[in-house]
């Protein structure tokens, strides 16, 4: 398991923390820890999640994953 703090653009409020806490949570083998605007702390298996699927999760619910 792989702990990583994502930094999220996009996010300007309480609002936007819960929607991508909603959009993280639907994703298998990923544990939301935290979020924040602006950021999200997550972990999860390298082996059956990648950053660019955390990456689309985010994009579909309107926020960007920076690099």
């Amino acid at each position: 398991m792989k702990t990583e703090e994502l930094t999220i653009q996009g996010m300007t409020c309480g609002h936007c923390v819960m929607h991508v806490r909603k959009a993280l949570s639907k994703l298998q083998g990923l544990k939301v820890e935290n979020v924040e605007v602006g950021k999200a702390l997550v972990e999860f298996d390298e082996t059956v999640m990648t950053r660019e699927q955390i990456a689309g999760a985010l994009e579909n619910a309107g926020y960007k994953l920076a690099p």
